[in-house]
């Protein structure tokens, strides 16, 4: 099994990062109020050189904010966390705390925004700002075949990172789009996020995501 590693400062920003003076007044409104939390920019989780990118909107306050791993946490890990163990994509038992010792295989996790937005919301300008690393990040995955994204703000940061035309692809629960970057052709897999609220409301059901994830997983043996 490949050794897991954390984003290199290329791929996420650091720790004092001020490029979006929302978020970082936000951040650090939470250091004088969650003290014990992790409140900086999240890493992503994953080897650089997995086949599959996972894309989520941002972190939630008390979820990877807390925590300091993508979707650590709160309710849409847990339902992630667990396909992802279903289908091969983890190793070890998800127990909501980045000291669980889970390990993705094959995989890596990520958010559009990687600081903990007011109300869970970024603004189009903080998406397009954050939107660097994530295009970094995606040049840095050699052996990248599909990304996966989790709601419709991550698939349009996908598309503008990938100098993609929005209208060309539009998003739908479990559509695939094959998109053409830098010479590279990667698939595109469309889900609603995971979040309380989408599951609660019957939006997105256990069985969609795992019909979602029974695809995805085609696509890499593929």
């Amino acid at each position: 099994m490949k050794k897991q590693i954390m984003s290199p400062d290329f791929v996420c920003p650091g720790k004092d990062c001020r490029l979006c003076p929302r978020l970082a007044a936000f951040l650090d409104k939470n250091r004088q109020k969650y003290p014990d939390f992790f409140n900086a920019p999240v890493p992503s989780l994953g080897d650089l050189s997995a086949e599959l990118l996972i894309v989520g909107l941002a972190p939630g306050l008390k979820g990877a904010n807390r925590t300091g791993r993508p979707f650590t946490g709160d309710f849409a890990g847990n339902l992630l966390y667990g396909c992802l163990h279903d289908f091969g994509f983890l190793s070890g038992v998800y127990q909501a705390r980045p000291d669980d010792g889970v390990c993705l295989i094959n995989a890596r996790l990520t958010n559009a925004v990687r600081c903990v937005p007011p109300e869970n919301l970024p603004t189009g300008e903080e998406v397009r700002t954050c939107g660097y690393f994530l295009a970094d990040e995606i040049n840095a995955m050699p052996d990248l075949k599909v990304i996966l994204v989790l709601g419709g703000l991550a698939h349009n940061a996908v598309l503008s990172v990938l100098g993609q035309k929005k209208s060309a692809f539009k998003f739908a629960h479990n559509a695939l789009h094959t998109l053409t970057w830098n010479g590279r052709q990667i698939k595109l897999l469309d889900s609603y996020h995971s979040s309380r609220y989408n599951v609660n409301t019957g939006k997105l059901t256990p069985e969609m995501f795992t019909a979602v994830f029974r695809k995805l997983k085609e696509l890499i043996k593929n």
